[in-house]
Parts: C-alpha cells; structure tokens; sequence
C-alpha cells in the first residue's frame, strides 16, 4: 500500500490555474502545534493502493489537470517520485507541498521533471523554527528553495498564521530573512485555521493586522484566509 490515505476529488484553490484533486500523504517529520491535519502528521489513516488511485484519475480525466501531492509530507516516502512520474503519465500536472526538510527528495522530482510547481512552508524565523516546528536544520530548507529556484521551477513560499504564535514584527521579519536569502516572488500568509490541531492550539488570542506588513522589494505579499484585522 502507499502512504496516500485520502483523496480530495476537486479544488480551484491548490493548484494556482489548474482544476486538481489532492493526494493526502500521511506522516510528516514536523510538529507543528498548530496543524490541522493531526492524523497525517501522527501517520494514521488506512491506505489507498495504485490501482484504486489510478482508477480515479482516469475517471477525472476530462474535468481535472492538476494533482497536487500533499501531507502529512509527501517528500518523507521512497516512492514519490515515481509517484510523481505514474501521475504525470496519466496527462496530469504534479504540484508538491512540501516542509522543504528533503532537499534530496527535491533534486530527484526536479531530475526526473516530475512536478510543474512547489509550495514550500515557512514556519518561523530561522532562530525560532525548532520552537515552531520541533525541527531545526534549516540549511536543508535552503538548499531545497535553491534547488528549485535554479531549475525556475513554479514556486511559492506560505506561512501559516497563528497571531499568538507569529505576531506581525515577526512576520515582517520573515519577509526581511527571505529577501535576504535570495528568494523573491509570491509569499503567502495563510490564516490559522480552527478545529481540531496537532498541538491542541484553539483561536488566537490577538488579532493579527496584515496591513501593519510593509513587504520588501520584490516580494508579493498574498493573503489566503484573512481580512484587515481578523482575528
């Protein structure tokens, strides 16, 4: 069996200009306190097998184009960029969601020129993603983003909100570490979403104001989740 335990059938959202379906891909190598796939992260679920995959993206074949692998984390598992290949050959475009802790695992989809884009997390500032995220070597993260900017490979960046996690000098900050770094193009802040969490986290205390953000040159601050001053 793969370690792919659900399938989203249809989304306009996850795959920027494609209509997709998701692969949720359970196990992931972070902690995050506030992730709302709990079950996926811990590694649970009853898996799906090739054919009973295969079978629904031949039935999708002429309402779909995109498949976007996410987790959990995909970039954990031996067979995903075969994965990626098997989907590719079906007609589909591959979009991976990733932690970006496996720049191994990047190089090898980018070899194989198995995905079309990547969305890398961004979990805290560099001297507090152990806090954040109970993982800490971030040079792997950087060597995953280079990896993919080298190719020009799609690529966007997100953060995950919790105001009273990541308030918004801190975000700032984040912005100011990336473009340093090197990156420039599209980061999204992605709002916390309530419900049932890994960490226990319920609905943030503060409110956080994305207008309060002045993002630096060259970096296009996108908003998924929130509206001016929401919670």
């Amino acid at each position: 069996m793969l370690p792919i335990v659900s399938i989203t059938p249809f989304t306009l959202q996850d795959f920027p200009g494609r209509s997709a379906c998701i692969l949720w891909f359970t196990g992931c190598n972070f902690r995050c306190g506030y992730c709302h796939n709990p079950d996926l992260a811990s590694g649970k679920g009853e898996r799906l097998d090739w054919p009973s995959i295969e079978k629904f993206l031949l039935s999708r074949s002429e309402l779909l184009d995109g498949v976007v692998f996410s987790g959990g984390e995909c970039c954990l598992h031996p067979l995903v960029v075969e994965l990626a290949q098997r989907v590719q050959s079906l007609g589909y475009q591959v979009k991976v969601d990733t932690n970006g802790s496996r720049p191994q695992v990047v190089h090898a989809l980018l070899e194989a020129e198995a995905v079309s884009r990547f969305a890398i997390d961004f979990k805290a500032p560099w001297g507090r993603y152990r806090e954040v995220a109970n993982w800490g070597d971030v040079e792997l993260w950087r060597e995953s983003v280079r990896a993919i900017l080298s190719r020009g490979v799609p690529l966007e960046i997100r953060t995950t909100v919790h105001a009273d996690q990541l308030d918004e000098p801190t975000v700032q900050q984040m912005m100011e570490e990336l473009v340093d770094f090197g990156y420039r193009g599209d980061y999204y802040l992605q709002r916390f979403r309530e419900g049932e969490t890994l960490g226990g986290f319920a609905k943030p205390k503060r409110r956080f104001d994305p207008s309060l953000l002045e993002p630096p040159e060259g970096l296009r601050l996108k908003l998924r989740g929130f509206a001016i001053g929401m919670p």
